[in-house]
Formats: structure tokens, C-alpha cells, sequence
């Protein structure tokens, strides 16, 4: 019986090892959980066609948008394991889970990472109007007026509502939170003075700040970007232990083979590592975090707890 079952056992294994040697003989559909022009839509087609190169196919984007990122990832993890359907999700991922009351998916039991691609700062930024005039001013200013202040996010659940809701409890800061459906029309309100400031991803931000539509106060990472050398972090200057990035992974059906697992990282971190991408990685405000898919899982499942808290502690809901 157990040589019946060994036998078994290595003849699946060489039928998978023939199957991942052989793959991908079709294309892959990468699919991206929001509408076309968001951060997570540009990394994606950023990084297709270098990593579809590196893996010896061809990949191509498709927009899955709904309720807030869970629907395009449930079908990615309603999907045949067979690589042929893989996702690229923001750190919503980890957030998700404690902001909707009911989750159509486990995301670490329906999910297979693959790897991790990029992070991308935000950035506070004001309306030039806004009396603070960095970090410091702009703590004082709220803590002497709890709730007088206000900010424009992408709406509930957004990565610049968690990145100000972050902010306002690492700061013990009271600010009114202003969604909107979508970060263009929040930053828009914030050059417009109706709004006194945003947690907007970078990107989205320098070409405001350099044209003097908006102030930027600082950026929500561990370290200065390149893209605005000048400005400070928010933590050096006057938000102590505060830090907010958003990440962006790739992932595909829990049960995918793990050769096809292993050939999909092996190619993608090629791919993110090489000069040509990388540098137009950075230039749009994405730093490259090449990993194995251990490292993606073990992020993932550190992060959903943390989250978890700040959301309960908050009283946060996405719905």
C-alpha cells in the first residue's frame, strides 16, 4: 500500500514538473481589481510584458473593478490553479478583510502570493492656503482645534483614508474625514480649498506640488523619494513611528503548482530587477521589492492582524 502510494505520489509530481516545464503554453490574464489609470492598473502594465518576456509567454491586463478591490481578487481565487489566471492587489489585501463584513474569499487560504512587485508612498499634502507650514505647525494647529480641519481620501477604505486614518492615531489628531469617489476629485478639492488636505500615492501628487497647486508637508514612508528630495518624511519631522507605504503583490489561485509558483516569481523578479523597468519603476514613484513568495505570504499574514486593530480600534468601515 505505501509503494502504491509513493508511486502515486511521484508519478503527480512528474506530471506536474512536466506540466510547469511545458507552462505557459497559452496567455495569462493578470487581472487588476480596479478601473483603468489607478496605481495599481500602472504597475500592472508596467510590468507585464518584461515579466511575460522572463517567463517565456505573454500576459496581459484585465480590469476587474468592485467593492473596493474584492471582486476582481475573488475571481482570481474562484479560478482553475493552473496559472493561466493570477492577480495584482494592493496592501487592500491585508486591509480588506477587517473593512467588509462579509468576504467572499479567505485571503490566506484562497491565495497563493506569488511575489511581491513595488511600494509607493504617499504624500500629505495642503492647500497652499493651509496655515501650517510643515509637519510640526500642522499638529498644532489640529490639536489646538480638534475637528476643525478636514480631509479629502478616495473614499472609505481607500489607501489614502487608511494612510490619514493611520496618521491621525499615531498623532492622536482628530480631522474630519471628506470621502469622495475617487483620489482625482479629492485632490482637486484640496487645490481648490475645500478640503484642507489629502494623503494622495505620490505619483499622483508632484505634479500639483511642483506646479504650486498644493504643499506638500511630508512623504508617509521610512525614507526621503527621490521624486521630492526636499521633502521631509512625516516621521523625522514631528509624526513620530508613523509609516505608510503601499505595496502591491501578485498572486494566484490557492493549490497553483508551486513549479509554476516558483517559475512565475523566478520571472518576475528578473523582470522588476532589471535597469530598463526599474528605472521606470521609480521614475513613476514605485520602489521594486523583489521576494519570494514566502516573504509575500509571511507580509501578508503580519500585516491582516495590524490592520485588524487600527480598523476595530477606529471604528472603520469600508461599507
Amino acid at each position: 500500500m505505501k509503494l502504491k502510494l509513493a508511486l502515486l505520489a511521484a508519478a503527480a509530481f512528474a506530471s506536474t514538473a512536466v506540466f510547469a516545464q511545458n507552462y505557459p503554453s497559452r496567455p495569462i490574464r493578470l487581472l487588476v481589481p480596479y478601473a483603468p489609470g489607478g496605481s495599481a492598473d500602472i504597475v500592472a502594465r508596467r510590468i507585464a510584458d518584461e515579466w511575460a518576456k522572463a517567463a517565456g509567454g505573454s500576459i496581459y491586463v484585465e480590469n476587474k473593478a468592485g467593492a473596493g478591490g474584492n471582486i476582481g481578487v475573488d475571481a482570481v481565487a474562484k479560478a482553475a490553479p493552473d496559472g493561466y489566471t493570477i492577480g495584482l492587489q494592493t496592501v487592500s489585501l491585508a486591509i480588506n478583510p477587517s473593512l467588509f463584513a462579509k468576504m467572499s474569499y479567505n485571503t490566506l487560504k484562497d491565495l497563493a502570493p506569488i511575489g511581491m512587485v513595488a511600494s509607493s508612498q504617499h504624500v500629505l499634502v495642503v492647500n497652499p492656503a493651509f496655515p501650517g507650514k510643515d509637519t510640526k505647525e500642522l499638529l498644532a494647529a489640529a490639536r489646538s482645534q480638534p475637528g476643525k480641519f478636514n480631509y479629502g481620501s478616495a473614499g472609505p477604505g481607500s489607501t489614502f483614508h487608511m494612510a490619514a486614518e493611520l496618521f491621525k492615531d499615531v498623532t492622536s489628531t482628530d480631522i474630519t474625514h471628506v470621502p469622495y469617489k475617487g483620489g482625482g476629485p479629492a485632490l482637486l478639492d484640496t487645490m481648490a480649498g475645500m478640503v484642507d488636505m489629502s494623503f494622495p500615492v505620490l505619483s499622483a501628487a508632484v505634479p500639483h506640488v511642483r506646479g504650486g497647486k498644493l504643499r506638500a508637508i511630508g512623504v508617509t514612508g521610512p525614507k526621503r523619494s527621490p521624486l521630492m528630495p526636499d521633502v521631509p518624511t512625516l516621521q523625522e519631522s514631528g509624526a513620530i513611528g508613523y509609516n505608510f507605504e503601499t505595496w502591491f503583490m501578485v498572486f494566484a489561485p490557492a493549490n497553483t503548482p508551486k513549479p509554476i509558483i516558483d517559475k512565475l516569481n523566478a520571472a518576475l523578479n528578473k523582470a522588476i530587477s532589471s535597469p530598463e523597468l526599474k528605472d521606470k519603476l521609480v521614475k513613476d514613484g514605485f520602489d521594486p521589492i523583489p521576494s519570494t513568495p514566502a516573504q509575500a505570504q509571511a507580509r501578508l499574514a503580519q500585516e491582516l492582524p495590524l490592520w485588524a486593530k487600527l480598523i476595530k480600534e477606529r471604528g472603520i468601515s469600508a461599507e
